[in-house]
């Protein structure tokens, strides 16, 4: 029996790896520092980046290509990008020296990856500069062999130590004046499986925060106040400030709803004579003290101890910066 369920397991895995393959974009053969396989480019276009990729080459050995797909069937851009970086190599062995830029006309996305040589003076700023400042207004305005072009060249001058001539980079004429404040995370530059990484951690504790409030009396309400701020920001990390937004909205609608319907429960009601005439109540596990309680106004029954509730996070992230447009 356990080697027939070994087997079922083999052919579930082979399977989904055959599907995951046959999903995903194909990384194409690297025919020269242009690789226009979307067609996006004028042949005079490519001829001019294919010479300032050359030039600039020779001078530093840095290797800086262009790749251009038309669709990444279904498969994130920044997977993608990694992918296709570490099958062409791209830079110098021991140095790390290549920068590959992506663009994806159907999905209307673009990623800068950076090779770990080049981190230094080509940061996830600078790229994420470039692609909103410089390519992203072009591609807008639909032109774009301009587009690739004074990307290519912004990254070249930053490469180089011209830092001035992207921090000062401006729209194409026609184009919208990039934002300040928090459009750098209008969208979060972060993978589909950091983003779901993060989001558990996120969502997880301000979502059971929420809990306890709504089954809550008493302090159910001071926690609604004190969270408000972290449904405001918190989330931006994984899913940008629009969808922030909507799950404060959410939130501040939600909330009263909950608490007015639970409100009304028996166990609720018995719950908060408990804390009028005891002094303290259990709900779903936690342990509420009242005015005459010694420590916080709620504790976990299993924090005998005194210990408080707490939580830890971390943070990653790679080379470079993606974009749309």
């Amino acid at each position: 029996m356990k080697g027939y369920v070994k087997v079922l397991c083999a052919v579930l895995a082979l399977l989904l790896t055959c599907a995951a393959l046959a999903g995903s974009a194909e990384i194409p053969f690297l025919s020269g520092r242009v690789v226009d396989n979307a067609e996006l480019l004028s042949a005079a276009a490519n001829e001019r980046v294919s010479e300032m990729l050359r030039a600039h080459e020779s001078r530093t050995t840095d290797q800086v290509v262009v790749l251009t797909v038309q669709s990444l069937d279904g498969r994130s851009i920044e997977d993608y990008a990694v992918a296709v970086f570490e099958s062409w190599k791209l830079g110098r062995r021991g140095k790390d020296n290549g920068v590959l830029l992506v663009v994806v006309p159907r999905e209307r996305k673009m990623r800068i990856e950076v090779g770990y040589g080049l981190e230094g003076r080509l940061t996830d700023l600078n790229s994420n500069r470039i692609i909103r400042n410089v390519i992203a207004p072009r591609f807008k305005a639909g032109d774009f062999d301009s587009g690739v072009e004074d990307g290519v060249r912004a990254i070249l001058s930053q490469l180089r130590g011209e830092s001035d001539a992207v921090a000062d980079a401006k729209p194409a004429s026609g184009g919208q004046p990039s934002r300040s404040g928090l459009s750098g995370i209008q969208a979060p530059d972060l993978p589909l499986t950091q983003r779901i990484l993060f989001g558990a951690f996120i969502f997880g504790i301000i979502g059971l925060f929420t809990v306890i409030g709504v089954l809550t009396p008493g302090v159910g309400w001071f926690l609604y106040l004190f969270l408000i701020p972290f449904w405001a920001m918190f989330p931006i990390v994984v899913v940008g400030t629009h969808g922030a937004l909507v799950l404060l909205v959410t939130y501040l609608i939600l909330f009263p709803l909950s608490k007015l319907i639970v409100s009304r429960t028996a166990w609720y009601a018995k719950a908060q004579r408990s804390l009028k005439t005891k002094g303290r109540a259990s709900v779903g596990g936690f342990v509420l003290g009242g005015a005459s309680s010694t420590g916080s106004s709620w504790s976990s029954s299993s924090d005998a101890s005194g210990s408080s509730y707490s939580g830890g996070g971390g943070s990653s992230g790679g080379g470079g910066s993606s974009g749309s447009w």
